[in-house]
């Protein structure tokens, strides 16, 4: 028993080290891999364009889209869906998990509002607005970064942590959405 006590108590301190192992592996891979597409012209066009279509939702409007969005997930029908993952900004973040060799498993950009402008792959829901890859960096300001923790992802079964940043009109600097990238966790290490 006292070996077990031990054996967890040195894996409890080594926790932070991992951690932030990975943290310096996820802002290596951001300034490396991603900065230089973040801001691409296409990405920063459909946000803006969708911003004008959604600055004037309340809450409850934002709410049911994202019911509707959690409804229709997997039925391989949904306008709503297919909205989101079949414009340019969307061919071309595939094209970026594509040249990645595996290293990104999902890509999505968010308007002001948190809702998905355009996504690799179907996510979950469309309104990312309530949690922090959205929370930490839109409304934080232009040049926030926020790194999630390393988790199962349910839909590939593999480990993954996700970068998230904030996405700025290039002429006023203002931020106007953000992007989330889910990077394979072993490929950070």
């Amino acid at each position: 028993m006292r070996t077990l006590m031990v054996s967890s108590f040195f894996a409890l301190i080594a926790l932070p080290a991992v951690a932030t192992d990975y943290q310096v592996a996820m802002d290596n891979y951001l300034e490396t891999n991603i900065r230089s597409w973040a801001q691409n012209p296409v990405l920063v066009e459909a946000i803006s364009s969708q911003n004008q279509e959604t600055n004037g939702l309340g809450q409850a409007d934002v709410d049911a889209l994202d019911t509707q969005w959690r409804a229709e997930v997997g039925t391989g029908g949904s306008a709503l869906i297919n909205d989101v993952l079949n414009n340019d900004a969307a061919e071309f973040l595939r094209a970026q998990v594509e040249a990645s060799g595996g290293r990104i498993t999902e890509v999505f950009i968010m308007d002001a509002q948190g809702l998905n402008v355009a996504a690799s792959s179907a996510t979950s829901d469309m309104w990312q607005g309530d949690e922090a890859k959205f929370q930490m960096t839109y409304s934080v300001g232009s040049d926030a970064v926020h790194f999630g923790e390393v988790e199962l992802d349910e839909s590939s079964r593999r480990y993954q942590a996700q970068i998230s940043l904030t996405i700025v009109d290039a002429e006023t600097g203002a931020a106007i959405g953000a992007m989330t990238v889910g990077v394979d966790a072993d490929s950070l290490m």
